[in-house]
């Protein structure tokens, strides 16, 4: 199987894995992403089984809508039944890497919105420790470069993603060199208090509460 493939399966396990969840009032979080947007095409199929859908990203949005799902701001939706978005990273106890695609921040405060947080990813984001994919960090614009030097400290090597600017009007910086990550919770809360940081993308004090992997013998059901 390719890896298309791979996102395919998990995407549509992980409509399997909601509808149990999903009536009449029901309003499901969504993330983004390549994964995210497989799982969005396949949850089309059912978009008579609940209300709405709240996005992570104006990607997201624009998609949902074109499949005729209705879009809520989180301001009117309240707490969410489901999140479903994909990893960059995860480790075995379900801690995450997220925002290769710049939507960390959104995606964040749609997970904390949720009661339960379904992970879609194929095998290549599995890894025993976090970390070898570079952190993005979401940071104000004018707090760059101080925050940068702040990053250095960790002895690490941020890099500004240059040309990108969030939904939210920010940039972001991957920092590179940090595997491995011993304790992703901590790490998270210390990128977090520096001045000009949004948010990082360790998902660590909120992991996945289920993490549906695609392999090639199938997709593999991993519950927190």
């Amino acid at each position: 199987m390719t890896q298309d493939q791979l996102k395919a399966a998990v995407a549509a396990a992980a409509v399997e894995t909601i509808l149990p969840l999903l009536d009449d009032d029901t309003i499901v979080g969504i993330g983004t992403g390549s994964t995210a947007n497989l799982f969005i095409d396949a949850l089309a199929a059912h978009k008579l089984r609940f209300a709405a859908a709240v996005a992570s990203s104006e990607a997201s949005a624009q998609r949902l809508h074109s499949h005729g799902i209705e879009v809520v701001d989180l301001n009117s939706a309240g707490q969410l039944a489901v999140y479903v978005d994909g990893a960059d990273e995860t480790d075995p106890q379900l801690n995450l890497i997220k925002g290769g695609g710049a939507a960390l921040t959104r995606e964040k405060i749609v997970t904390a919105a949720a009661r339960h947080f379904v992970c879609i990813a194929d095998d290549s984001k599995w890894v025993e420790q976090l970390g070898a994919f570079p952190l993005p960090v979401e940071v104000i614009p004018m707090a760059r470069s101080y925050v940068a030097r702040e990053l250095l400290k960790l002895n690490a090597d941020p890099v500004w993603r240059e040309g990108v600017v969030t939904d939210n009007g920010n940039v972001i910086i991957d920092v590179h060199g940090l595997w491995p990550i011993h304790n992703p919770a901590e790490l998270e809360s210390h990128i977090n208090q520096i001045a000009g940081v949004v948010c990082n993308g360790l998902f660590a004090q909120r992991s996945a509460d289920c993490l549906l992997l695609g392999s090639r013998d199938g997709v593999k059901r991993i519950e927190r």
